[in-house]
């Protein structure tokens, strides 16, 4: 860990007695330290096209009362930096009284290991493993015209100290490996893209040449897409397939689920607490305490230990995701959902691991009930009104279904629909639940932080297909 006042003229004492000087008249607040480090390297054309290194180090101060938050945040962890953000802080509420609340559960538990990527494997090691994953794609052909491959790497040390000396810290590692190919075949061009990452190190996931899976994918995809014929429209059945598809669910639905948009009563959900929300069978959860996921946490940016919260029970409204702030306002407690991006920028609630459980069906089951539709495999880009759920997902891999069975794979295939009815169109839910390989990060409010998701296969009833064939 991190020791933020090593190098500094401001001591611990001296920290933890402005915080709670800030703090006493607020409902709640925290200083939250952070040490950051990340670095990309990316291959691309043949050669190595970047390699860069940043680090970061900073705090923010934060004081709350009511629904009035204060923010000041500085990459100078002095004396003079942190009595200046408290003057701010103190300023802006001066008018607004609260009770300090201290109520934060302590936790034991690891979901990760304090190490840090970047300096466990040289940059040669990682220049040599790109020139291999280039030399190896363009291997398999001719039709190979373009391969693109990148590192990325991240370290990340922080620590809140809250009024009275209360103190919490957590160090999370963060990699990312991602390849993208494109292929030539009479003219027509397509492109395949898959990556996997985690909070280990990059070992961890490239042991046993595990690097040459993902650059077999990647191919594959886009060798799919190369015999891929113009997609159908309209409205029909649509089977998902297991894992990455449950973006989808996090974007229509998992936004609508956060508390901040329930509490404003600007989410679909936010009058429906306890009632039926969705089809029997389906149950959604989100879950930060998976090990080594991308969006696990041991604590979340505000200091509560991260839990697995039921938001959907068999199709029945149960929970919202929640930070301290939008919690403490609709009287519940937080679900370990607070989160930032870095000590620059306002803690919100956000998704972490968002899934959907299994069900008892199978897959071949649900392509068999089909007798005409399109499985979807993978998605791309999309967008998504996050208060209403209202999306457009653009399919990378897609496959006609005619009569029960896996036809051609299908290009320009789109989902179009919002997230609360299509809830209620699920018909059947497959026992064959996937993670993702561990590339998600979400947007919201201008903040990136990485996130999971993952499903078993799902038959929807009736959705709206856009496509180039009528």
């Amino acid at each position: 860990m991190t020791d933020f006042f090593s190098k500094s003229d401001l001591s611990r004492k001296d920290a933890e007695n402005i915080v709670s000087e800030t703090l006493h008249a607020c409902d709640d607040g925290e200083l939250y330290l952070e040490n950051s480090k990340s670095e990309s390297i990316l291959l691309d054309d043949n050669k190595i096209k970047k390699s860069s290194y940043s680090a970061d180090l900073g705090y923010g101060l934060r004081a709350i009362t009511g629904d009035v938050v204060a923010y000041s945040h500085s990459n100078e962890i002095s004396n003079s930096s942190l009595k200046k953000s408290s003057e701010n802080l103190c300023s802006t509420l001066k008018s607004k009284k609260g009770i300090y609340n201290h109520e934060i559960p302590k936790t034991n538990k690891k979901f990760y290991e304090n190490i840090n990527p970047i300096e466990k494997k040289s940059l040669n090691s990682k220049l040599e493993i790109l020139k291999e994953v280039n030399n190896y794609t363009r291997s398999k052909g001719s039709i190979v015209q373009q391969v693109t491959a990148s590192f990325l790497g991240e370290h990340k040390s922080i620590e809140i100290i809250r009024s009275g000396g209360e103190v919490l810290t957590d160090a999370r590692p963060l990699i990312r490996f991602n390849v993208s190919v494109m292929l030539e075949r009479n003219g027509k061009k397509e492109t395949g893209v898959y990556g996997i990452g985690g909070r280990q190190s990059y070992d961890e996931y490239l042991k046993n040449d595990n690097w040459k899976k993902v650059c077999d994918e990647a191919f594959r995809i886009a060798s799919v897409n190369l015999e891929s014929k113009p997609a159908p429209a309209g409205e029909m059945k649509v089977v998902l397939g297991p894992g990455w598809p449950a973006i989808l669910i996090h974007e229509a639905i998992g936004h609508g689920l956060e508390g901040d948009f329930n509490r404003k009563k600007t989410s679909a959900f936010h009058d429906l607490m306890g009632q039926r929300v969705a089809s029997t069978g389906v149950t959604i959860v989100d879950d930060g305490t998976l090990h080594n996921r991308r969006g696990s946490l041991t604590i979340d940016d505000e200091g509560t230990p991260t839990e697995k919260t039921i938001l959907i029970e068999n199709g029945i409204l149960k929970n919202f995701m929640q930070d301290r702030l939008n919690a403490r306002l609709m009287n519940t407690k937080s679900t370990g959902n607070g989160r930032r991006e870095s000590y620059q920028h306002v803690v919100l609630p956000r998704m972490r691991n968002t899934m959907m459980l299994n069900g008892k069906y199978t897959q071949e089951e649900m392509i068999k009930s089909v007798d005409k539709g399109i499985f979807a495999v993978s998605f791309g880009g999309g967008q998504v009104d996050i208060t209403s759920g209202k999306f457009v997902f653009n399919c990378t891999e897609a496959y006609e279904i005619i009569n029960g069975k896996i036809g051609s794979p299908i290009k320009g295939a789109t989902l179009i629909g919002d997230g609360p009815s299509i809830l209620k169109e699920v018909s059947l839910v497959g026992n064959n639940m996937m993670l993702d390989p561990g590339i998600g990060t979400c947007g919201k409010a201008g903040q990136g932080v990485p996130v999971g998701v993952a499903q078993p296969s799902i038959l929807i009833n009736r959705m709206t297909v856009g496509g180039t064939q009528l």
